[in-house]
């Protein structure tokens, strides 16, 4: 029976002695293995089975306990996948299993054991391990294998004391790509997303997909935001260009979000959600990318209470309408109100549209949100004077929604108001949903007799050849070509020229938005605006104001406001460090903007004194005092600040806790050469992960006490 199990090569059986070299094996094996009886038996059974040294699923090496060992401890063989030495072509692996056999002395004499070739299941293995850790369409590694890496790479970089940066990338809509191109056309997307990612992370980097629209990459020695934000532009830049997939051009948007190790986390949960929550912020906001912070985890709890709290701000008759003038360039006679809404929450006071709309937009409330809106304003405008026109703006959720048209046609027939008097604001995103559904949509609303108004013209993504077929009525210049456009190196003047001669070519309106100070107003008017808005003019007011102001019969806005423009500003109050020789001061941070801050807490500096500001969080910038008036300075950093991907400020460079930890005395200490005092730290490799800002500022200010 045991010869006709051998010869049917479903497995074979061998043997060895008690010093372990091989003393019987099935000639059938031989017959397989091509291998030379003679030189075979005698031989150490080790030199013949080789262990098996494959990728285990944490990316490991699952090298298995040595067979040597084994032998040598006369242990029984279970199961053991080995790889046999010397076979030609492709390697032949087997699972053997084998007993220690002893005489009646107990003395041990060999072992008695089988095999059976394992080549082709051990390939299906490896196989389905690989697929557990790669993705199948685009091959990058998926989301278990990455978090695994990540996992690896912070505890040694924990010991080593460096930082490591993620990066995580969504793709907005694409799934509106699988749903119209089809399942190909969104995998061959995916696969060109991933082409270009590699193209840009280069070889220090590791890419994964993590999600069906998500993207992570791991940045090792990173921590430095100027080179993290722009890593975080070019990878904008390059994935939101069109795509050709299956000969269909297809377009998508990106938002990023970055966290960096030790500051934003310390191991790889706790990092891919602090990059996960900064990455929902970008996809909600203006920005495309964002930085974690200590302050959007604050925030994301309480959009949580306000998206709870918003559900029953209509019911409750917590929200208002406001509305915002849109002058004539020339007279300066209100020609329209834009109407926006206003949340005074009776226990948290005005909570901002900027924080409210977007949440209603991710809930689904902005329908009901707006449809309320567009009844309220058509109601209050038959209050003012006849010839005033209203604008409402409507997101392109509402705007798709199915009875969209029929709720404007029941608020115009509710209200009585002409139609005409109504504006309808929307933006470029409409037309990246179905063509031919927005056209017709369009042609229903003009037939109500209503205007439409293009919002926010030359921030979107849309081509201009929609302008051909949408009947638009008014083009609104998007305040950011309008804030700024008249100081230096700006091109925004030639854009606002440029899209007033095209809205006049259409025969259609322009508004210049977000106009703030007298020298924009000039260079607006001067290139042709026919309409102007923003707060020169006025900031929006009640309904109760207005028909104040209607019944004194002063229909005009007359500009008040600054002359020039200057950076923004935001308003601090908090302790921040300044340093300056040997001594390193507390003052209170009054204000800051990318250019300069002002500080408060000492007494008589001289104008011209360089310091070094110390923002926290290992945020150092150089300065000089150009004003100094009693106990307050205005500072001109020597290198602008970057924004954070929104509205946060913050230097190029972070000075690593880790390199104070290290140097171990206070910077005042250090010799002339910085790159010496650091390889004379007793670290080894620290000047290998020092960021710049270290060595600058220490160039500069030789002197100063960072510790």
């Amino acid at each position: 029976m045991l010869e006709s199990f051998e010869s049917s090569g479903l497995g074979w059986f061998w043997a060895t002695d008690a010093s372990g070299k091989l003393t019987y094996l099935s000639d059938s094996a031989f017959e397989q293995l091509s291998w030379d009886k003679d030189s075979v038996l005698g031989a150490p059974i080790v030199d013949l089975f080789l262990p098996d040294e494959a990728q285990g699923a944490q990316g490991k090496l699952a090298v298995q306990r040595p067979l040597t060992f084994v032998i040598g401890s006369h242990n029984a063989i279970t199961n053991l996948t080995v790889r046999l030495a010397d076979t030609p072509g492709e390697a032949v692996w087997w699972e053997i299993a084998g007993q220690p056999k002893f005489d009646g002395r107990g003395k041990f004499v060999g072992y008695r054991g089988s095999a059976r070739d394992a080549t082709e299941s051990r390939a299906q293995s490896q196989e389905a391990l690989r697929l557990a850790q790669f993705d199948p369409v685009t091959g990058l590694c998926n989301r278990v294998r990455m978090h695994d890496r990540l996992t690896e790479a912070l505890a040694g970089f924990r010991n080593a004391k460096r930082s490591c940066s993620v990066i995580l990338l969504g793709l907005d809509r694409f799934r509106q790509v699988n749903e119209t191109l089809g399942r190909a056309a969104g995998d061959e997307l995916l696969r060109q997303v991933a082409a270009r990612l590699k193209s840009i992370a280069g070889y220090a980097a590791e890419i994964a997909r993590q999600g069906d629209n998500e993207f992570m990459l791991m940045l090792p020695d990173i921590d430095d935001r100027g080179e993290l934000g722009e890593t975080a532009e070019r990878i904008l830049q390059l994935v939101t260009q069109p795509y050709s997939a299956h000969g269909t051009r297809a377009i998508i948007g990106a938002s990023i979000g970055i966290a960096t190790a030790p500051y934003d986390g310390v191991d790889a949960g706790e990092l891919i959600k602090a990059a996960d929550l900064a990455q929902s912020v970008a996809r909600s906001s203006i920005a495309h990318y964002r930085f974690y912070s200590s302050e959007l985890r604050d925030d994301a709890r309480r959009r949580q209470v306000i998206e709870e709290e918003l559900h029953d701000a209509i019911a409750r008759k917590q929200l208002v309408m406001h509305y915002q003038p849109i002058v004539d360039a020339t007279t300066h006679r209100v020609k329209c109100f834009e109407a926006l809404m206003r949340w005074p929450h009776p226990d948290r006071g005005d909570i901002s549209p900027g924080l409210f709309i977007p949440i209603a937009e991710e809930t689904g409330l902005i329908v009901e949100l707006g449809n309320w809106a567009l009844e309220q304003v058509c109601m209050q405008a038959l209050e003012w004077p006849g010839d005033i026109r209203v604008a409402v703006n409507v997101s392109a959720i509402q705007f798709m929604d199915e009875g969209f048209v029929d709720l404007v046609d029941h608020a115009l027939r509710k209200s009585g108001i002409q139609p005409s008097r109504i504006e309808l604001e929307i933006t470029e995103s409409v037309f990246m949903a179905d063509q031919v559904k927005t056209q017709e949509i369009f042609g229903k609303l003009k037939s109500l007799g209503v205007r439409l108004a293009l919002d926010d013209f030359g921030t979107g993504y849309s081509s201009l050849s929609y302008l051909r077929h949408a009947p638009f009525d008014k083009i609104k210049i998007d305040q950011s070509f309008v804030r700024g456009s008249s100081t230096r190196d700006k091109h925004n003047a030639a854009i606002i020229s440029s899209v007033v001669s095209l809205a006049s070519a259409l025969g259609m309106e322009t508004v210049a938005e977000g106009v703030e100070t007298k020298e924009e107003l000039e260079l607006v008017t001067g290139h042709g605006a026919s309409h102007l808005q923003g707060r020169l003019f006025s900031l929006a007011v009640s309904q109760e104001d207005l028909l104040a102001k209607f019944e004194s019969g002063d229909l005009t806005f007359e500009p008040k406001g600054p002359s020039r423009s200057r950076a923004d500003r935001r308003t601090e109050y908090r302790r921040v460090g300044l340093v300056h020789g040997d001594h390193r001061y507390s003052v209170v941070l009054r204000n800051l903007s990318k250019s300069g801050a002002l500080v408060d807490g000492l007494l008589e500096v001289p104008v011209g004194t360089d310091v070094v500001l110390d923002l926290g969080g290992g945020q150092l910038a150089v300065a000089t005092v150009r004003r100094s008036n009693d106990s307050r300075q205005g500072l001109e950093f020597e290198t602008e600040l970057i924004s954070d991907g929104a509205d946060g400020l913050c230097t190029r460079h972070r000075v690593s806790p880790y390199l104070i930890e290290a140097a171990g005395r206070p910077l005042a200490s250090l010799p002339d050469d910085p790159y010496a005092a650091l390889q004379s730290s007793g670290v080894p490799d620290l000047v290998q992960f020092a960021p710049k800002a270290f060595t600058e500022v220490d160039i500069k200010h030789r002197r100063v006490n960072a510790a």
